[in-house]
């Protein structure tokens, strides 16, 4: 079945918050513990704007991946960084979804002027770092003690992609 990507809209909140739902119950892919609803995801969604994309695949019009840009940091100089993350449905990973979202949302940042992308990933989380480093992502460092999930110190390994001006130079 073919994967589509697109710009995620208001009436995928549900789908995107059932996926996010699955990596925060498996505790491999963040730090939030709280399940999001629907009205969590609308609200990201609104506050992101057109500056900060968001993309969903779907296959056969059922979402199926989700990835989401974010503010980096708030200093000017900053303003071509975003932060992103992606999340594949349990049943979709390792079938190139979560691939076809980063794509989808690696040139949507493009579009927008981003000069990199980055994030942090759990070192245990293989098929993210995998993914990442497929799609062209740098494993830059080791946040070490980066923060508590459930009581426990956890590291997260940072990762980065020039892309768009920077990736050209």
């Amino acid at each position: 079945m073919a994967t589509v990507v697109r710009a995620a809209r208001k009436d995928d909140a549900a789908a995107i918050a059932r996926i996010y739902g699955q990596g925060i119950d498996e505790r491999i892919a963040t730090f939030e513990t709280e399940p999001r609803g629907t009205a969590d995801i609308e609200a990201l969604l609104e506050s992101a704007g057109d500056r900060y994309p968001h993309v969903v695949a779907e296959r056969g019009g059922v979402v199926v991946a989700w990835a989401g840009a974010s503010r980096y940091r708030p200093r000017a100089c900053y303003d071509g960084i975003a932060e992103f993350s992606v999340y594949t449905e349990r049943a979709a990973r390792g079938t190139g979804a979560g691939r076809a979202a980063m794509e989808g949302l690696t040139a949507a940042c493009e579009e927008r002027g981003f000069w990199k992308l980055v994030s942090r990933v759990f070192p245990e989380n293989a098929a993210s770092r995998s993914l990442l480093a497929g799609l062209g992502f740098r494993e830059v460092g080791l946040y070490r003690r980066h923060a508590k999930l459930d009581g426990d110190w956890r590291d997260v390994v940072i990762v980065e992609k020039l892309i768009g001006e920077a990736a050209r130079e």
